[in-house]
């Protein structure tokens, strides 16, 4: 079958590592059920992935992809929960939970095995390239915002880096359950975009918002690290999912943190049952993925350049 995988890694030129090609059918396992993939959605985590990061040498070659919906055997159509293990389901009881491509290979190809448990109804207002969007960078923003930020519809949240995938579904998401949501972007047309998606305001990284906000969703990391404890009003969080810019954030804002008592909350994915809410809450709501652009796997090399770059906003979609 075709498919998009790793071959090797390349910590410097991540695309490099990339292969598009034929690799072996998937087997399933008592337990486990094959999915015909239609549309799966391409994620920071698999350029990580063909850099070498989280995936031992020996699990080469790797098929690519976090993010999928498509068909099961009698046909339903389906979205994928790319979390393996996070019950036991379909494996051992003491193997820890890995997100697809860690251990087991990925959504960019014809055909993917998963467990059964972890495979959901798609709603049919969604469309499988609008599904394929929700199971990492979506759900990731979804439990930013509703479980560990804890936001109520009149709060205040600032999404630092609007146009990464995680950021333009905060914003979304808290514009649609009520929210005040400031953004920021270094790039002005991501800035305007920002605004139509449902920021109240967006500005450059760094500049002065109108008062001081509820929470703040992090994941550009040490270049706007400064800008989102300054930003916290006192009793405040910081939901942290990633640091695209680096994990070292500068030092000096540790009085900060403790005297006005803010919070920092480490954030990674999202449970089923979350994923179940969001899915509901966007066909419900009429809530729909930001794309930005849909491409045949064939091309995936040009998608993944697009992301490597910074070129996009919004989910990069591959279709099969």
């Amino acid at each position: 079958m075709f498919a998009a995988y790793a071959a090797r890694f390349d910590p410097g030129n991540p695309l490099a590592a990339l292969e598009l090609g034929e690799r072996p059918e998937p087997e399933a396992p008592p337990q486990w059920t094959t999915i015909d993939v239609r549309a799966a959605s391409l994620n920071h985590h698999d350029l990580w992935t063909l850099r070498g990061v989280g995936l031992p040498e020996e699990s080469l070659p790797m098929i690519l992809g976090c993010d999928a919906a498509g068909t099961d055997a009698d046909g339903n159509e389906v979205v994928v929960y790319p979390v393996i293990g996070a019950t036991g389901h379909g494996v051992g009881p003491r193997e820890q939970p890995t997100i697809l491509t860690e251990k087991y290979q990925g959504t960019f190809a014809q055909r993917l095995a998963v467990p059964q448990w972890n495979v959901l109804p798609k709603p049919a207002e969604l469309s499988f390239e609008e599904a394929a969007c929700l199971s990492t960078a979506w759900l990731t923003a979804y439990r930013m915002l509703f479980t560990n930020a804890g936001v109520r519809p009149g709060d205040s949240v600032l999404v630092q880096g609007a146009g990464g995938g995680v950021a333009t579904a905060a914003i979304v998401l808290g514009a649609a359950a009520g929210l005040r949501v400031f953004a920021t972007s270094r790039d002005e047309s991501k800035r305007r975009r920002a605004e139509e998606l449902g920021a109240e305001l967006a500005v450059e990284p760094g500049a002065r918002l109108p008062h001081r906000v509820d929470a703040v969703i992090e994941t550009v990391g040490a270049a706007t690290w400064s800008h989102s404890v300054k930003s916290l009003r006192r009793g405040g969080t910081m939901v942290i999912s990633g640091a695209t810019s680096g994990t070292n954030p500068p030092s000096g804002e540790l009085n900060r943190i403790f005297f006005l008592e803010l919070k920092v909350v480490g954030s990674t994915m999202g449970t089923k049952e979350e994923l179940a809410a969001l899915l509901n809450f966007c066909a419900t709501k009429g809530v729909r993925p930001v794309i930005d652009s849909v491409m045949p796997l064939e091309r995936a090399r040009e998608g993944f350049g697009r992301m490597a770059s910074g070129d996009l906003f919004g989910k990069i979609v591959f279709t099969l």
